[in-house]
């Protein structure tokens, strides 16, 4: 939100324009006498962009509001717009392609389907299955879902991707990574806070109840300000027979592997790596290589045989 002492200046400005024929009496604007506001405040509120000089002379220099400064004071004084919670598909469905942590899944739907907000951050070491989750929520949520990476986010981006796609969900993978100065405005947006923001030719007020689900590796290095705002889920490793059955699932759901070909990259990776993205590497590399030398370049080793 902007500086109060500026919205109480260009609220001020307004009220005396709304008094007043501006374009009989000051069709060269006003100055500094007529709204009571020192030159040196109305000079910065001009280099600001929340006026216009219409007029300049050596004894006279004349302003009024601009479209920005009007814009700020409607986005203000406008009602926030609320929307409703999330809408995902197939809700009962979510999380089907995902083997075991059954618990993790129960608070994932039910928080996603609360009335008001619940943000969750799943942490554990890699090769878990903390990106699976972001993946499905990615597309259950559809467009009312937007996924970001914390090492390449920041308080700007985040701001303007919010303003421009409205979405409901935020999943950020690596938010271990996102710098701590970038994290002061997903702290707002997590409490459910107003967005007041203007632009020229674009105003910006919503009452935004953002559902955040987040991923780490590690969780010691977020602010104790950003924990309190999560339910904190600890992800288990895969047993081997586990790990097997989540490559199958994902490479036949989400890269369009045939059956026997996702069992053959999964018995070839057993033993090898607990990492599914390994898997998906290995899978988008074998039409060009074939599987066993996928795994070789990718592993820097012989595959093991099933």
């Amino acid at each position: 939100m902007k500086d109060e002492s500026v919205l109480e200046q260009l609220s001020e400005i307004a009220r005396f324009e709304a008094s007043v024929d501006m374009e009989k009496d000051y069709r060269i604007g006003w100055g500094w006498r007529q709204v009571r506001i020192w030159p040196a405040t109305l000079s910065k509120l001009f280099k600001e962009g929340y006026l216009e000089n219409v007029f300049r002379s050596n004894s006279h220099t004349g302003y009024r509001l601009s479209e920005l400064g009007k814009s700020l004071l409607s986005a203000e004084n406008a009602p926030p717009q609320t929307r409703q919670e999330p809408k995902l598909a197939a809700p009962d469905s979510l999380f089907a392609d995902i083997i075991g942590h059954d618990g993790v899944k129960e608070l994932l739907r039910a928080s996603l389907l609360a009335e008001k907000p619940v943000h969750v951050l799943l942490t554990g070491p890699p090769a878990l299955a903390k990106t699976l989750f972001l993946w499905d929520i990615e597309k259950a949520g559809g467009e009312k879902a937007i996924w970001l990476v914390g090492s390449a986010t920041s308080k700007a981006g985040l701001w303007d991707l919010v303003a421009g796609r409205e979405p409901s969900i935020l999943l950020i993978d690596e938010i271990d990574k996102m710098n701590a100065a970038d994290t002061a405005a997903l702290l707002t947006m997590m409490e459910g806070g107003r967005l007041v923001r203007a632009k020229r030719g674009r105003e910006l007020n919503i009452n935004n109840p953002l559902w955040v689900v987040a991923a780490s590796n590690r969780c010691e290095k977020l602010s104790p300000e950003l924990r309190s705002r999560f339910a904190i889920r600890n992800l288990n490793p895969y047993s081997r027979a586990e790990y097997l059955a989540v490559v199958k699932g994902v490479l036949v759901r989400s890269e369009g592997l045939s059956l026997e070909l996702a069992a053959e990259v999964a018995g070839r990776l057993d033993g090898l790596t607990q990492n599914v993205r390994d898997a998906i590497r290995v899978a988008r590399l074998a039409p060009q290589l074939g599987v066993e030398k996928a795994i070789k370049l990718l592993l820097g080793g012989a595959s093991s045989e099933n």
